[in-house]
């Protein structure tokens, strides 16, 4: 069976001594279990400084973004390769607000994603639609529009490498959150297209929801079938928080493999 992932996106929040004071509670309730696998993305100028905490955990580095290139006159931007370099395993693709905030299209998610598995990460491609979308019933077609950008420019089995967050843009950071029942019908939806390329594949694949994923409401959304846990924003910024939507992945583990 396929362990769970969570995975803590700081954002844009932090410093020095927030983050040591964090950590070492989120360290502190950790278990060390082969049913959850537990992934923190701060910014940029904390990725060493948290790849030195987590060196002796069972808690991994991820990023919040990734340049599609791989060096060069490029300012201010970040490669896979240096992601690499500095401790990462995970990196986010085409979070909502990258796309929503700085123009990122699914053609620029798609060259993300290829540049960090090429490079040796594991890319966490995040899909979801607008409020607008959702009322508009047009949610399945944004999705798979996203994703069928990937498997466009980096074919199937890159895609099947890394993995798929499902976010809908309306509850992020707004409190809201679709119901256990509404996340899983769209992680379903998600597993059933990839289905149709590759079928065991499919199954393998962890898809997480994000979406105002709270201590309170985790256990209902990852008993669902098709979710294999979570992208948690605000909520990872409190570590008891952080630690109980982590038991609830972790006592919930993925049930589709």
């Amino acid at each position: 069976m396929k362990p769970n992932l969570v995975i803590g996106n700081w954002k844009m929040n932090g410093s020095q001594q927030t983050n040591e004071v964090l950590l070492r509670a989120v360290l502190a309730g950790q278990k060390n279990d082969a049913h959850l696998e537990v992934v923190i993305c701060p910014p940029f100028p904390y990725l060493a400084s948290v790849a030195a905490h987590l060196q002796h955990s069972n808690v991994v580095l991820g990023a919040q973004n990734v340049s599609a290139t791989t060096h060069g006159a490029f300012t201010g931007e970040v490669s896979a390769s240096m992601l690499r370099d500095i401790g990462c395993r995970y990196v986010l693709v085409g979070h909502s607000e990258r796309r929503a905030l700085f123009g990122e299209t699914d053609e620029a998610v798609a060259q993300k994603f290829v540049a960090a598995i090429d490079h040796g990460l594991i890319p966490v491609l995040c899909v979801g639609e607008t409020l607008d979308e959702r009322r508009a019933g047009i949610t399945n077609g944004v999705v798979t529009t996203q994703i069928t950008a990937v498997i466009k420019h980096a074919g199937i089995e890159k895609l099947t490498r890394g993995v798929i967050a499902y976010e809908p843009v309306w509850a992020i950071g707004t409190g809201e959150t679709a119901s256990p029942e509404q996340a899983q019908a769209v992680h379903r939806h998600i597993r059933g297209k990839i289905g149709v390329y590759d079928e065991q594949a499919a199954i393998n694949l962890q898809i997480l929801y994000g979406g105002s994923v709270k201590a309170d409401n985790a256990q209902a959304i990852f008993s669902q079938p098709d979710i294999d846990g979570g992208l948690i924003g605000g909520a990872s910024l409190d570590a008891a928080s952080f630690t109980s939507i982590c038991d609830a992945a972790r006592a919930n583990p993925g049930g589709t493999a």
